[in-house]
C-alpha cells in the first residue's frame, strides 16, 4: 500500500524536475508515512510513499523485477493489495519458471505483465492502482482496479504526463507539465447535482482521472491510449426450480473466501462495524480467521443518529472487542476543512466526518481494516431499487397516457399524496433515476450556480452508461448506473480517502471479482421483494450474521445535519462560511444565505443543497483561494532514495 505520484517526461528527466517530483511526495505523505523515496530514468520519475503491510522488510517500492536474462527490465510503482498473489506467484512458477526475490504481492503483478502482456490485469483479484515502466520498449502501463476502490489522477501537457494518487500532488507539478489550474465549470455543475464529480472529470480542467477498471499505455511525448477491460454484465441465471439453497450456499462460500484472501496481511486487521448487515457479515467472517478481532463504530450524541448500540450487541454477539468513537458537533466542524484537504475534490457526504474520526480510532489499534461497501450495489440493497416494483402498472400504459400523468402531475400541489408517484411512473428509468445522490433540481440550481447551463445535465454522466444496460432488466441497470456513479464517485472515494488521511488501509471484500461473478448473475426477484432488500444476501447469511441484524434497516453512518444547521450547532459556522468565501463569481451567495435562513425558520429541509455548497466554499477557499489552511498532521518515517 503506498502512494503513487510519477512523471513521464516529453523529453529528458532534468535534476529539476526529479526534485519537483521529490517535493511534491510530501502532499500525499499520509499514504505511507512507512517509507518515501523515488527512482529515475532519462524518461520518467516513479515517487511513493509507502504504508508497508505485505513483506515489509522486502517490497520496497519502486520495485525491480524481470526474468533471468534482464533481472532489472521493469520498474513497479503499486498502490493497493493483491489478494490472490500467492496463486498467481504458483501459476507463474509453474507455467513459466518465474523467479521472485521478496514474498510480496507486488513482483505477482510485474511477473503477471511480464508473461501475459495488459491481459494479466484481469486476473488481478484486489483492489489496485499501479504503474509499470518497461526499461527496454520504454513503455509505461498504467492501471486501475475494476471498482476504482483505488485512485489514479493523470494530467498531460507538453512537458510530459504525470499521475498520482493524491490531485494536490499533481497540482504541484502542473507548471512543468506547462498547465495552468483553471477550473472545470461542467465538472462544478454535475457535481452540485450529484454531490461528487464523477468520473473522469475532477474540478481542474487539465485533471482528469483514470477510469475504474481502465489502463492507459503511454510512451514519452504521446498522449494516453485508454483501454476498458472491465465490463459488468449482469448474466441472469435464473434459480432452477429446487436451486435456491444451492445459490444461497454458493454466495457465503464465496464471501467467506474473500474474506479469507482479504484477511491476508503481515500486521493485525481489523473491521468496521456499523451495526447493519454488510459489515456486521464482513465481521462475523473474519473473526474465524482472528479470534481477536477489534471492532469500530462512529456515533453521535443525537438520539436517532446512532447504531453504537446495535454495533456494540453485535460485537459482543460474534465475541470481538469493540470501540465506539463518538463525535460532538464541534469535532464535526472543526475536522471539516482537514477532510476537503484530504478528499482532493468536494464530496457532499456529510458520513465523511464520522468515518473519519472512526479511521482515527481504529489506527491506533490496528493497521488494516475491513468493511462492507460495495455490498448494495451488488446484491441490490438500495430501497430505491423496489421502485420499478411500485411503477410496474405504469409500463402497460400507452406512452401518450404516460405523458398526460406527468403533465396532470405538475398540476398538482407539492406535497400531494399521488403526486410524486405519478411523475415518476411518466417518466422513463433513464430520465428519473442517476443514482442515488440529487441535491438539486434545475429550479434550485438557476437559483445558486452564476453560470448555469441547462445543457450540462446529469445525462452527460448517466446516457454512456444506460447504453451498455439496454435489454437488462431494471434493478440490474439502476445497480449497474450506481457501479460506475454513486459507488466510485462517493463511496469508495470517502472510503479511500478518509481511512487514507490516518494511515489505515481499508479492504472491502464485497468488492472482489469472485464475489462480483456471483452476484452479477442473481435475478431481481433474488434481490428485491415488495418486503425487503438483498434478499439472496439475507438468505445467505442467516447462519453468519446474528438474528437481531439480519433484517434491520440500512442505517450507515447517519449525521444529524439537519438539525445542526438550524441551531447552534452548526448554523453560525455556516454562515461565517458563506460570508467569508470568495466565491462570489460562481455562487449566488446572497441567495445561499437566505437558503440557510429558510433552513432555520424550518421553511423546509434545505441541509443536503446546502452541505453540497458549503463543501464546495471550504473546497475553494482551500485549492483556489489559499484562505482556508488546514492543519496537516505530519508523519515521520525512514526516507529511501
Amino acid at each position: 500500500m503506498c502512494g503513487l505520484l510519477g512523471f513521464l517526461t516529453a523529453d529528458v528527466a532534468t535534476d529539476s524536475v526529479v526534485q519537483q517530483v521529490y517535493d511534491a511526495l510530501q502532499c500525499g505523505r499520509h499514504r505511507g508515512p512507512d517509507e518515501r523515496g523515488t527512482w529515475h530514468d532519462e524518461h520518467i520519475i516513479l515517487g511513493f510513499n509507502r504504508l508497508s503491510i505485505i513483506d515489509i522488510e522486502h517490497s520496497h517500492q519502486p520495485l525491480r523485477w524481470g526474468p533471468p536474462e534482464s533481472p532489472q527490465r521493469y520498474a513497479l510503482a503499486f498502490n493497493g493489495e493483491i489478494y490472490n498473489y500467492l496463486e498467481l506467484r504458483a501459476q507463474l512458477r509453474e507455467e513459466f519458471g518465474a523467479q521472485f526475490r521478496t514474498e510480496g504481492d507486488g513482483e505477482a503483478i510485474v511477473a503477471a505483465y511480464h508473461h501475459w502482456g495488459t491481459a494479466a490485469i484481469s486476473k488481478l483479484r484486489g483492489m489496485f492502482a499501479f504503474a509499470i515502466w518497461d526499461t527496454e520498449t520504454r513503455q509505461l502501463v498504467l492501471a486501475r482496479d475494476p471498482f476504482g476502490i483505488k485512485p489514479l489522477f493523470l494530467a498531460t501537457g507538453p512537458g510530459g504526463t504525470a499521475y498520482a494518487s493524491e490531485k494536490k500532488s499533481l497540482l504541484e507539478l502542473l507548471p512543468a507539465l506547462q498547465l495552468s489550474d483553471e477550473l472545470d465549470p461542467r465538472a462544478l455543475e454535475h457535481y452540485t447535482v450529484l454531490q461528487y464529480v464523477p468520473e473522469p472529470e475532477s474540478l481542474h480542467a487539465n485533471i482528469r482521472r483514470l477510469e475504474s477498471g481502465c489502463y492507459a499505455v503511454l510512451r514519452p511525448g504521446g498522449e494516453p491510449e485508454v483501454t476498458r477491460y472491465f465490463r459488468p454484465d449482469f448474466r441472469v441465471r435464473p434459480f432452477a426450480a429446487g436451486s435456491e439453497e444451492a445459490r444461497y450456499r454458493e454466495i457465503a462460500a464465496v464471501l467467506e473466501d474473500s474474506v479469507a484472501k482479504h484477511m491476508r496481511a503481515d500486521v493485525t486487521v481489523g473491521a468496521f462495524l456499523s451495526g447493519g448487515i454488510d459489515s456486521t457479515a464482513i465481521a462475523a467472517l473474519a473473526i474465524r480467521h482472528n479470534p481477536n478481532l477489534l471492532t469500530f463504530t462512529s456515533a453521535f450524541e443525537r438520539e436517532g443518529y446512532s447504531e453504537a448500540d446495535v454495533a456494540a450487541e453485535t460485537a459482543e454477539a460474534i465475541g470481538a472487542k469493540h470501540f465506539i468513537r463518538t463525535v460532538s458537533p464541534e469535532e464535526f466542524a472543526g475536522a471539516i476543512p482537514e477532510i476537503v484537504w484530504y478528499l482532493d475534490d468536494p464530496v457532499a457526504d456529510p458520513a465523511l466526518v464520522p468515518l473519519y474520526f472512526v479511521a482515527q480510532e481504529a489506527r491506533k489499534h490496528v493497521k488494516v481494516v475491513l468493511s462492507g461497501e460495495g455490498s448494495d450495489e451488488l446484491f441490490g440493497g438500495y430501497t430505491i431499487y423496489r421502485e420499478p416494483l411500485s411503477l410496474k402498472p405504469f409500463e402497460y400504459l400507452p406512452k401518450g397516457v404516460r405523458r398526460l400523468a406527468g403533465k396532470l402531475s405538475d398540476r398538482i400541489p407539492d406535497g400531494t399524496r399521488g403526486k410524486s408517484l405519478l411523475h415518476r411512473g411518466s417518466l422513463s428509468l433513464e430520465e428519473r433515476y442517476y443514482g442515488n445522490a440529487r441535491s438539486f433540481n434545475d429550479a434550485q440550481l438557476r437559483a445558486v450556480l452564476r453560470d448555469f447551463r441547462p445543457e450540462w445535465t446529469h445525462r452527460d454522466v448517466t446516457a454512456p452508461i444506460y447504453a451498455q444496460s439496454r435489454g437488462w432488466d431494471p434493478v440490474a441497470r439502476m445497480q449497474h448506473l450506481d457501479l460506475f456513479t454513486w459507488l466510485r464517485g462517493d463511496i469508495l472515494v470517502k472510503a479511500d480517502k478518509m481511512t487514507m488521511a490516518n494511515s489505515l488501509e481499508l479492504r472491502v471484500p464485497f468488492l472482489d471479482s469472485e464475489v462480483f461473478a456471483v452476484a452479477e448473475q442473481i435475478p431481481y426477484q433474488q434481490k428485491i421483494t415488495k418486503e425487503t432488500t438483498k434478499y439472496a444476501l439475507r438468505r445467505a447469511l442467516e447462519t453468519i450474521v446474528p438474528a437481531h441484524v439480519l433484517h434491520r434497516p440500512k442505517l450507515g453512518f447517519p449525521v444529524p445535519l439537519r438539525h445542526w444547521l438550524r441551531g447552534p450547532e452548526l448554523y453560525d459556522w455556516a454562515a461565517t462560511q458563506i460570508a467569508e468565501s470568495q466565491t462570489d463569481h460562481l455562487l449566488d451567495k446572497a441567495a445561499i444565505k437566505a437558503m440557510l435562513e429558510a433552513h432555520r425558520a424550518g421553511n423546509g429541509d434545505h441541509s443536503r443543497r446546502l452541505w453540497t455548497l458549503l463543501v464546495f466554499m471550504i473546497w475553494h477557499g482551500i485549492f483556489v483561494e489559499d484562505r482556508i489552511k488546514p492543519t496537516i498532521q505530519e508523519p515521520t518515517y525512514p526516507v529511501r532514495l
